[in-house]
């Protein structure tokens, strides 16, 4: 997966950890939607004295588009310089999310990819070679 330059760029999930480690303004936040939330698993950033910001990208059951994202998230975060890494599943809804985001003024916007769950693997399974869990950082269940 590769950006055209509509957000700041692609980070892998054990590079996005590191930065959060090492910058106090950097912010993740996880786009999928509650039900993943809830039955997948969240990241677990209590090491870092940090939370995940969750605010969905898409509704489910449907997936139609959260049309208030940008404001809900501007509500929750009004710096517009510090650096945002955005996770999904596995990095597409994260990457609009990013795009979404420079686009009204975020300046350091990323797509985490890989996401939580990574790709498929031979079996059809998510999570297990890719992904923030496959990398085993730190998660925990909803």
């Amino acid at each position: 997966m590769s950006h055209t330059g509509s957000y700041a760029g692609d980070l892998d999930p054990t590079e996005t950890w590191a930065r959060l480690k090492r910058d106090p303004k950097a912010r993740l936040i996880d786009v999928r939607s509650e039900a993943e939330w809830t039955f997948v698993g969240l990241p677990d950033l209590s090491g870092l004295a940090k939370q995940p910001l969750l605010l969905a990208w898409q509704h489910f059951p449907g997936m139609r588009m959260n049309p208030e994202f940008v404001e809900q998230l501007s509500a929750e975060l009004s710096d517009k310089d510090g650096p945002l890494f955005f996770l999904c599943r596995s990095g597409q809804r994260s990457m609009h999310a990013a795009a979404a985001l420079t686009a009204v003024g975020y300046r350091q916007c990323y797509n985490v990819v890989e996401g939580f769950e990574g790709r498929h693997d031979a079996e059809g399974h998510r999570g297990t070679i890719a992904g923030w869990k496959a990398r085993g950082l730190p998660w925990r269940q909803g």
